[in-house]
């Protein structure tokens, strides 16, 4: 039997309710929520002595349970007599409650009779849209309210607040003569979800308290937990509601839907009152195997939100299949916040972990990290440069060892530069330092490409040009690896130096020399003064996260710039690309590009990244793959003897099984 309206006007109509009552009979219909869902919140703003009004009473059990508890001087009206029938015959026993057939746009109360008035859905039923008809009798509808609520009285809504009625109740509420409150009911919409096959949709609780004229306009929102945000503007109530509808929405189709094995979903999450996120969730899902669990909860350690397996699409699919579950949510905790306790971080994620459960899911939620520890993130400095904006400087634990990051915040999840701390001692005085022989891994394959351009017995005056300060590892690497080699790193940005020499222990002299300069204008100016280099380097990202190309920037792969690169390299030269490209048609085309500036190209991909070292030279000598080998073991050798590391500086099986001879 189909016992809602055909249409959303239907709503508002008084021989709809009553066709509707006689089908349903004494079955009570429960809009938004029972009593149990919404207690919480209702005992906060209606006390046992006060006079209630329930406008739009319908065959809600939601008086009855409150007069059972204590709340004895109810009113209750509707617009339908069949129901006040009804409801008169069901709570004959509640003597002191009364049931009356009323109209709320035209009650027949005395001025300032009521402390209360209980709106649970009627709101939302007599406006259906935002036409001039309706405006109308809304407009009668809360000038009634206005007229029987007693001073410090209470207004007490109950509503799914679409646009256009928190509109309305903004216009109508939002002056110096009425406080208003708008609070989220949780509960309710759980117990909506377990009744509907589609979204559900967020229920919240608005409360306009009547007062005389304040002098100064009070507005409250709480949308999580139980601090109230105090606002200034009624368009920032807006926003917040709109906030919690739209993911709400999303929330509640995935309970009941599972995303593709190459999609996911992601959430910020913040703390009432706060701009910059605590959180960040990540839903991934994948089809159910035998075995498998259905749901959990991964919690990523501070300092590890970059890695790979966390940090990137692949390696949380990478995560989830490992760890078998159907859905996974990883996640992440964001810098700027403190975290007292795993505990603590398990409490605050409780509500919108159960918010994302798949359906079919019961029990306790497990929630899983690596071991117990939050891990540790500690601000060592914080700036701001021109160029790249917002940055910070941080030490982080990673499996027992501590290592130095730069981070530019408008990409908080990429790391721009690390260096692993050690201790060392010096009269008796241990602190840390950076350990210049451990480098990323595309660093290390970009000194690979290095070591080709050095033959086999390496050479005297050889020079190499590194675009790309960074925190400076890379060219300390080489500085110190070879002692014959003379390295000049070129950025255009001169806070970078700044911070590679005070936090990144950059040394800089006649053998290591920094030009703060455009790199475009440094490799014509090279060119044009007949400069040569063994090596030339790129390891700069791109500030365009539009093109699908995040390092380098793609007008460094122009031709003329190309051309200029060739121009300073000596016959046996290499240049060295740190590419990082998601998109393979741009992809196919850099390498188009630069077949016709080199002869020989080959690239050697990271297993576990998105990033690729791009190596091309126009040498006699073609790629082979002892060629290759040898570069790598006689790398390794070198940074033994310099004693930057005791075994290896690169893995040559990992490096050999990912080279690609391109031409």
């Amino acid at each position: 039997m189909n016992l809602l309206p055909k249409s959303h006007k239907e709503f508002s109509e008084k021989d709809y309710w009553n066709k509707f009552f006689k089908k349903r009979g004494n079955r009570a219909f429960e809009w938004y929520g029972e009593y149990l869902e919404l207690s919480s919140h209702l005992h906060k703003y209606i006390k046992p002595k006060d006079a209630v009004l329930i406008t739009g009473c319908g065959n809600s059990s939601l008086s009855a349970d409150l007069y059972d508890v204590g709340y004895h001087n109810i009113t209750n009206i509707d617009v339908s007599e069949v129901v006040i029938r009804q409801m008169n015959n069901i709570n004959a026993k509640r003597s002191a409650m009364k049931f009356l057939c009323m109209d709320a746009m035209n009650m027949t109360f005395e001025n300032e009779e009521f402390n209360v008035v209980l709106d649970k859905g009627t709101l939302d039923a007599l406006m259906p849209d935002d036409g001039e008809e309706t405006q109308r009798r809304i407009d009668k509808y809360f000038s009634e309210i206005k007229r029987v609520l007693k001073l410090a009285g209470r207004y007490v809504c109950v509503t799914l607040l679409q646009s256009h009625i928190l509109n309305k109740l903004l216009a109508t509420f939002c002056d110096k003569s009425w406080m208003l409150r708008v609070v989220r009911c949780h509960e309710a919409e759980e117990k909506n979800a377990e009744n509907s096959d589609g979204p559900t949709l967020p229920v919240f609780v608005v409360v306009a308290t009547k007062f005389k004229q304040m002098p100064q306009l009070i507005l409250e929102v709480c949308m999580a937990g139980d601090k109230m945000v105090r606002l200034s503007k009624f368009e920032e109530v807006t926003e917040y509601v709109k906030s919690s509808q739209d993911a709400a929405f999303v929330t509640s189709s995935l309970a009941r839907s599972t995303l593709a094995d190459d999609d996911e979903v992601s959430f910020d999450l913040f703390r009432p009152g706060e701009k910059s996120p605590r959180y960040t969730l990540y839903v991934v899902d994948q089809k159910m195997q035998q075995g498998d669990n259905k749901y959990a909860v991964f919690i990523v350690p501070q300092g590890r939100e970059s890695e790979w397996l966390f940090g990137s699409p692949a390696g949380r699919r990478h995560l989830r299949h490992t760890a078998r579950f159907g859905r996974l949510v990883v996640a992440a905790l964001r810098r700027g916040n403190h975290f007292d306790s795993l505990d603590e971080v398990k409490e605050e994620l409780a509500q919108s972990a159960k918010m994302l459960t798949p359906y079919g899911f019961v029990g306790q939620i497990p929630f899983v990290s690596l071991g117990n520890e939050l891990g540790r993130r500690v601000k060592v400095h914080e700036g701001t440069s021109a160029l790249s904006g917002n940055f910070v400087v941080e030490d982080v634990d990673v499996e027992g060892e501590i290592y130095r990051r730069l981070v530019f915040l408008e990409n908080q999840f990429l790391v721009q530069s690390e260096a692993r701390l050690k201790p060392v001692t010096h009269k008796n005085k241990s602190r840390l330092a950076v350990d210049f022989g451990i480098m990323s891994l595309y660093q290390a394959f970009m000194c690979v490409g290095v070591q080709m351009s050095r033959g086999a017995g390496g050479g005297g005056g050889a020079r190499a040009a590194l675009i790309g300060l960074g925190g400076g590892g890379l060219a300390m690497f080489l500085r110190l690896c070879y002692a014959d080699l003379k390295v000049t790193a070129v950025d255009i940005d001169p806070v970078m130096l700044d911070v590679a020499r005070d936090h990144f222990e950059l040394k800089v002299d006649d053998r290591l020399m920094v030009q703060i300069k455009d790199g475009l204008d440094f490799l014509r100016d090279e060119a044009r003064n007949g400069h040569k280099y063994e090596s030339v380097m790129f390891d700069m990202d791109s500030k365009d996260s539009t093109l699908g190309l995040s390092c380098p920037p793609k007008q460094f792969l122009d031709n003329d710039v190309l051309e200029d690169v060739r121009t300073i390299l000596t016959d046996d030269g290499h240049f060295i690309v740190n590419l990082v490209c998601r998109n393979e048609a741009l992809h196919s085309s850099i390498i188009k590009m630069m077949k016709p500036h080199f002869k020989h190209i080959m690239t050697a991909t990271l297993t576990e990244d998105v990033n690729e070292i791009l190596i091309a030279t126009n040498g006699k000598n073609v790629y082979k793959m002892d060629a290759l080998e040898d570069a790598v073991k006689r790398l390794n050798a070198a940074a033994r003897e310099s004693k930057l590391v005791a075994v290896n500086s690169v893995d040559l099986k990992d490096f050999m099984q990912n080279v690609n001879i391109v031409s």
